[in-house]
Formats: C-alpha cells, structure tokens, sequence
C-alpha cells in the first residue's frame, strides 16, 4: 500500500491523523540527522500494526510530505 504522508515534527503531541487520502503524523522529533523519518516509520507501524522492517520512505526523505510505502 503507498499513502501519502504530511509530517508535522517538534509537535507537542504524537498522533496521527488520516485526513483524506492523506495521513498527517504529529511527532515530537525534530527533524535532524533522520530523528522525525525514524518516529515517523514507527508510528506507523504501530498505527498499521506491521513491523517497521516493511514500512519504507519511497520519496520525500527531507521534506515535509512523503509517499511512504508500508507492505502487508
């Protein structure tokens, strides 16, 4: 399955919102040296309740919106 990611780093909250066909991920990670794209993929493996070994970044790795792939 490929989504659409917004992430939304230093947030005060970690949470994750579908919005659409678009998944906003609130995390209190900032976003240096790959700290925001790591929670990034475990929430969502947490949300889709897969591991995070099947959950890779496809494009956008240093932007703000992602397509995120995440294998059954």
């Amino acid at each position: 399955m490929i989504i659409n990611v917004r992430v939304i780093p230093r947030a005060r909250v970690q949470k994750i919102v579908a919005d659409g066909d678009v998944y906003r991920v609130y995390t209190n990670a900032a976003p240096a040296d790959g700290a925001a794209n790591a929670a990034v993929i475990k929430m969502l493996s947490q949300y889709f309740d897969v591991p995070k070994s099947r959950i890779s970044i496809v494009r956008g790795a240093t932007s703000h919106d992602k397509v995120v792939s995440v294998s059954d």
